[in-house]
């Protein structure tokens, strides 16, 4: 019920390792800082040579680094990626750092087919693997890691934290001391990471009483997991796969798959049962 395995599929994932030897799925939190350190292979330490701060977009592509020489087609309209050519040959796989970026501290490692775009901040330890988005703003903390096909949207920060895969947090949300798998987080999704008062968070699910020992924990969301605009996830909190939770809406403690969370005449309400979409 409480497995990593149980919120995620994680057959084949890059970041399996991080639930080794766990067992709950919290118990993750705590083991991000020691899978970073062994998982990292930084790859920006020539982009900053010059300083935090690139003053000129960069490729990154089969482990060389291009300032210039290269040209970069955009679609958005149509949705399709980037591509980045060079003397007349596409550079599959390539990633983009554009001018603007700022990169404090070279244990930072970038994927393939990956774009940064101007504005964002990313301070090490992070982990951003491939053809993920980080548009204009967004903040990351240090000791994050992002998977695959991931977006890391305009004003969103991260700090201790993990994407596994799939994972959109595409406006304005806080994703701190959590693990999303493969979900939707609407416009200003909040996963609240510190309680008011100043104790570990402790779960109560079915009866019994789990002491996670952990001081700052926001949330555990399952694979298939959405969020409306503006709800909000108090610390601890834990969605198991295909909960929906509607806009506007705060969720805490345990939800198992399927639950659905929305307001009525001003009252948290839960439904249970698969969602039929």
């Amino acid at each position: 019920m409480l497995a990593p395995s149980d919120f995620f599929d994680l057959k084949g994932n890059p970041f399996a390792g991080l639930f080794e030897d766990v067992d709950y799925v919290w118990d993750g939190l705590r083991m991000i800082p020691s899978f970073i350190q062994d998982f990292i292979q930084p790859n920006i330490s020539h982009v900053i040579q010059s300083g935090p701060v690139l003053s000129r977009t960069v490729v990154l592509h089969e482990g060389r680094v291009y300032d210039s020489g290269f040209s970069i087609e955009s679609k958005a309209s149509s949705g399709e990626k980037l591509k980045v050519s060079m003397d007349r040959q596409v550079l599959s796989g390539a990633s983009v750092i554009y001018a603007g970026v700022s990169l404090m501290g070279d244990a930072v490692q970038i994927g393939k087919g990956t774009v940064i775009e101007p504005g964002v901040l990313i301070k090490a330890p992070t982990v951003v693997l491939d053809n993920t988005e980080v548009r204009h703003g967004a903040y990351i903390r240090g000791n994050v890691l992002v998977g695959d096909r991931c977006i890391i949207g305009h004003a969103t920060e991260m700090k201790s934290a993990v994407l596994l895969g799939g994972s959109q947090a595409g406006h304005f949300a806080y994703v701190g001391n959590s693990i999303l798998g493969r979900v939707n987080l609407g416009a200003g999704t909040k996963l609240a990471n510190l309680k008011i008062v100043k104790s570990q968070v402790v779960l109560h699910i079915k009866g019994k009483v789990y002491k996670t020992g952990l001081r700052k924990f926001g949330a555990i969301l399952g694979d298939g997991v959405e969020t409306g605009c503006n709800s909000v996830t108090a610390p601890g909190t834990l969605l198991g796969r295909e909960v929906l939770v509607y806009p506007n809406c705060t969720a805490k403690g345990y939800h198992p798959y399927g639950t659905i969370i929305k307001l009525k005449q001003n009252q948290i309400i839960k439904q249970k049962g698969r969602r039929d979409g």
